[in-house]
């Protein structure tokens, strides 16, 4: 896949703190929501940019989008009625450094996100992340019981990040799978 833009060292060291701007509209299928930026996706400032990220793949093999789309065309994503924020803007080395707080208040401002702009489905990818931000110790992989604000279903994923080793691609594509049929037979 080209990168147009490979980030030097100084440059993702210099991305710490930035935050990437959400890929967002009104009455989105699937609202596709990640935990924070990497300093790799922030020094570019497209979602999931960093090579080895599963987010784009796993996306295309799910049968999201008809390619495999890179990170720089991600406003296509938007034609197909689907879209992508973060619960924390801040971007950091590794999800770990967040805060519980910091991600109470990610989850606090992503349901505002759901208030406005209305998506059917919301996709949170990054289980732990879920867990803390919206309160929900014991979430599992899959479509969640509640309500995002009441208005649109939820579903947790694991994070498509290439460090997190305790799911394989597979896994990710099949949740993603059954995501794609469960927003088939709402719409």
């Amino acid at each position: 896949m080209h990168h147009p833009f490979k980030p030097t060292r100084e440059q993702l060291l210099g991305a710490r703190g930035r935050s990437v701007p959400d890929l967002i509209a009104p009455g989105l299928k699937v609202l596709f929501c990640g935990i924070n930026p990497g300093l790799y996706t922030a020094a570019v400032g497209h979602h999931f940019a960093r090579p080895g990220n599963r987010f784009w793949p796993a996306l295309h093999q799910a049968g999201f989008t008809p390619r495999l789309l890179s990170p720089f065309e991600e406003r296509e994503l938007l034609r197909h009625g689907y879209g992508i924020v973060n619960i924390v803007q801040r971007a950091t080395a590794r999800a770990d450094e967040l805060t519980t707080e910091e991600l109470a208040g990610g989850g606090r401002e992503f349901v505002e996100k759901v208030r406005v702009f209305r998506p059917k489905f919301c996709a949170i990818l990054g289980l732990s992340a879920y867990r803390a931000a919206f309160s929900h110790p014991g979430a599992l992989p899959g479509p969640s019981p509640e309500k995002i604000a009441g208005i649109s279903y939820a579903w947790v994923l694991p994070s498509p990040s290439g460090i997190n080793a305790s799911y394989q691609m597979k896994d990710l594509v099949g949740l993603l799978k059954a995501l794609s049929g469960a927003v088939e037979r709402q719409s």
